[in-house]
């Protein structure tokens, strides 16, 4: 399936990110000498006759590292009936201070996909590792930098259910380039206006997913820019970067009806 679909977004309304009681704990893991660690929350809200492992939900950080804004999408996934695992990218105690050291962590991961891939092999691994945990259903979300390392992941060719991107860049040093090469199921949501992610990417990552005869999905909404879902981000869209309260709730629908045709 090849879809593009233009959102007319005119009223803003409540932000789906809710205030949840806290019940993931943080978990280390390791990727070979790097300590890394991520948070984990397992799936509740389950029917009482339910004891079958239940899917598990990936959750990558934007540029500044693991935060509780990925913390809290965790624990809304997990109200959802799905295991949710916040990864950790840049290791244990790696969480840049300001902007530019961000643009330096999240860059080293950006120009080598091979290692983004191998880093994120190593917390599917993780996951699907886990007691009470359907291996065979997995998907992989993430916001900004943390939406590039989702597709990096679908790109290496894992065996996952699907990909989903928010206001994420969709450029690649490595592109998959024939069928078979992505075996997920792509969602992207962009902000129509958003300025970090040109055009050109754009134009080039459909080029990418019809080479690799995949199933992609491609959501922009209109009036909306980068970290639209973010609320810290401001609401001044003129900067490049600001919350779109229409824009996080239909993405967040959008990923809620997606999880539930896949793992169904």
């Amino acid at each position: 399936m090849r879809v593009l679909t233009v959102l007319a977004l005119l009223f803003l309304i409540a932000a789906p990110l809710q205030a949840h009681a806290a019940s993931g704990h943080d978990v280390s893991y390791r990727d070979g000498e790097t300590e890394l660690q991520g948070y984990w929350v397992d799936a509740r809200n389950l029917p009482e006759r339910d004891h079958k492992p239940a899917p598990v939900v990936l959750i990558v950080h934007q540029w500044m590292g693991l935060t509780d804004y990925e913390k809290a999408r965790a624990e809304q996934l997990a109200d959802l009936g799905y295991n949710a695992f916040a990864v950790d990218m840049y290791g244990k105690g790696v969480r840049p201070a300001n902007t530019d050291e961000a643009g330096k962590t999240a860059g080293i991961y950006k120009n080598d996909p091979g290692l983004a891939r191998h880093r994120m092999a190593v917390a599917l691994a993780f996951a699907r590792a886990q007691t009470g945990v359907d291996p065979g259903k997995v998907a992989v979300i993430g916001y900004c930098f943390g939406g590039a390392m989702a597709l990096e992941l679908a790109r290496s060719g894992a065996a996952i259910r699907g990909a989903v991107t928010f206001h994420g860049d969709l450029s690649t040093k490595a592109p998959a380039a024939k069928a078979g090469d992505i075996k997920a199921r792509i969602v992207v949501h962009h902000g129509a206006d958003d300025p970090h992610v040109t055009q050109e990417a754009v134009d080039n990552f459909i080029k990418e997913m019809k080479a690799a005869n995949a199933d992609w999905t491609l959501t922009e909404y209109a009036h909306a820019v980068h970290a639209f879902t973010q609320k810290n981000a401001g609401n001044d869209p003129s900067k490049g970067a600001a919350y779109n309260a229409e824009a996080d709730k239909h993405s967040w629908e959008a990923l809620v009806a997606f999880l539930k045709e896949i793992f169904t």
